[in-house]
């Protein structure tokens, strides 16, 4: 998580969680340390409420995205920084795992649907599909593409602008995306051919979306990896489902944490009606619990993504992350 965010976001990120930045005080029981990802944002009237009926305070910390987060994780997992993690995504989920950095809980309201185990570590708390945007006006009378193959066409030449998967969480899922769909033996030969059509790597998805995409109305690139909940707060844009690969956040209650009955309410609240129901306009992702609705502006812009669950087994993933991104680095960066 999930987590670059567009604009409007980016906003909400700072506003919501100026509240909770301070470093956990030590011998207060009811406190709870959640470690999180840079994207996390909660609504500071949502989060007192919870805070007055639960007695419990919330301290957020937040730790880069979902690899840095991971990282910390896994680095400190003796000495655990938190009670609590939640942004750890599909991606990167099996490392955690490999690695026992959560223990178990499952949650009376989990969604077993996208349950990675049975050892209930991970609870899913929300859905991210990214995929291709395109700036419709922006292609200036060229034919909107559908698909990957569509990218590495020659009409679509220096329209492209793409994130590293070494150094960002959707240009890791876009990476994955293209080998689910080439198969391991092909998708070297796509990026070949996405290199010579004149693809831009930069490290990020700020980077990309806020100066690259001419969907902002700062840049030139027309095409941008970004989320398919996107265009709900660009005006002529719209996501490319047929390029989407899907990322799931996650939370867990860490091994060692000094409150885990504290941690495990607050787990139950990342997956209540209340918080999942502002999901999309804190962070803009999908909510992971059944019947929420999403926002009206989002239902005609960004509707969820139902034709297309498109991801590879995270055991997979977690044992070819890095020779993938060396081979992508060479073929690409070489």
């Amino acid at each position: 998580m999930l987590k670059a965010v567009v604009v409007a976001a980016t906003v909400l990120v700072t506003a919501s969680c100026s509240l909770a930045t301070e470093q956990p005080r030590p011998g207060n029981a009811q406190t709870v340390t959640l470690v999180t990802h840079d994207s996390f944002a909660v609504r500071k009237e949502l989060l007192d409420e919870f805070q007055k009926n639960s007695g419990i305070t919330v301290e957020v910390r937040k730790s880069g995205d979902a690899g840095a987060l991971t990282n910390q994780l896994v680095l400190t997992k003796a000495n655990p920084i938190g009670d609590i993690a939640f942004g750890v995504d599909s991606t990167f989920a099996s490392r955690a795992l490999n690695e026992n950095v959560f223990q178990p809980y499952q949650s009376p309201d989990a969604n077993k649907r996208y349950q990675l185990d049975d050892t209930n570590r991970l609870t899913a708390v929300d859905i991210g599909d990214v995929c291709v945007n395109v700036h419709t006006t922006g292609l200036k009378g060229v034919p909107e593409p559908t698909t990957f193959e569509d990218l590495a066409d020659p009409k679509y030449k220096d329209m492209l602008v793409v994130e590293s998967p070494a150094t960002s969480s959707p240009g890791l899922a876009f990476l994955l995306g293209t080998i689910l769909h080439f198969g391991a033996d092909g998708w070297q030969d796509y990026w070949t051919r996405l290199k010579a059509n004149g693809v831009k790597v930069v490290s990020g998805w700020e980077e990309a979306y806020n100066q690259e995409f001419s969907g902002t109305g700062k840049g030139t690139r027309p095409l941008v990896v970004s989320y398919a909940s996107s265009p709900a707060a660009t005006p002529d844009t719209k996501a490319l489902l047929e390029t989407c690969y899907r990322q799931i956040e996650y939370a867990g209650v860490l091994q060692g944490a000094k409150n885990p009955e504290g941690a495990r309410k607050v787990l139950d609240f990342l997956i209540s009606q209340q918080f999942q129901a502002e999901v999309p306009d804190q962070m803009y992702v999908y909510p992971v619990r059944e019947g929420v609705a999403l926002p009206e502006a989002w239902q005609k812009a960004a509707p969820m993504p139902t034709d297309t669950e498109a991801t590879l087994p995270a055991q997979e993933v977690d044992r070819n992350r890095e020779n993938w991104v060396n081979q992508w680095r060479s073929l690409v960066q070489g």
